[in-house]
């Protein structure tokens, strides 16, 4: 119902209830688009089976980190993980904390450590951290300084919707985030999609990228066509 498929017209799924075109991700986006056609358009032939890939495909994506579990650590890393990652120079410019339960006596020596070697990190991975709203505002400031950061991975966490506010000011600012081009946001508390202005900000960062799949694509002609009908 949140993703407006409660309706048996695919045309009102894809356009007129398509509360899904600002997804937390463009996987997740792409998945979803391909399970409504699925539904309300089978062709001749489709096999159950194809669509069940299609759920299972989803449910992977949303599921933690799949090299977790290749490497038997589906439980949480032990604490001491921390203090291994938090020493030297960052293997290939990521800092990589996902699975290490944190605390809030934690992010002092986090943060430290990113200012520190802010000209080597371009991706930082805070996924299935047990971070919280207070703790992602904590981080910010040493995470929007990052000069080179072009990734931030905060999926499975305890996130809430309350948070995307000050993540989207701080989008506003380009002395912040300079160089961000993907947030992950997905698989949070009651995060399910993201503010327009959250998305476009992020668009100016990356303009070479193209659309967005999240964004709601209109060119910049359309708009203006619009515009001139309404006066």
């Amino acid at each position: 119902q949140d993703l407006g498929m409660e309706s048996t017209s695919l045309d009102d799924v894809l356009y007129r209830y398509a509360s899904f075109r600002n997804l937390v991700d463009p996987i997740t986006h792409d998945l979803i688009i391909s399970l409504a056609r699925y539904i309300h358009c089978p062709k001749p032939g489709d096999s159950l089976g194809a669509m069940e890939k299609l759920c299972r495909q989803l449910t992977y994506h949303l599921s933690p980190h799949s090299q977790w579990r290749r490497r038997g650590l589906v439980k949480r890393k032990p604490q001491a993980c921390l203090k291994a990652v938090l020493m030297g120079k960052p293997p290939d410019n990521t800092v990589d904390l996902s699975g290490i339960p944190l605390t809030l006596k934690d992010l002092d020596r986090i943060m430290a450590y990113l200012q520190h070697s802010a000209a080597h990190i371009d991706t930082v991975e805070l996924c299935f951290t047990e971070l919280t709203d207070d703790m992602l505002l904590q981080l910010l400031p040493a995470l929007g300084t990052l000069p080179h950061l072009t990734t931030l991975s905060l999926n499975g966490n305890r996130l809430t919707k309350a948070v995307l506010r000050d993540l989207t000011e701080a989008l506003k600012d380009p002395k912040k985030f300079p160089s961000v081009t993907w947030i992950d946001l997905g698989n949070n508390v009651d995060i399910f999609s993201l503010p327009q202005p959250f998305l476009v900000s992020l668009k100016k960062r990356c303009p070479k990228q193209g659309n967005l799949p999240t964004i709601l694509e209109f060119g910049e002609g359309q708009v203006s066509d619009l515009e001139g009908q309404d006066g």
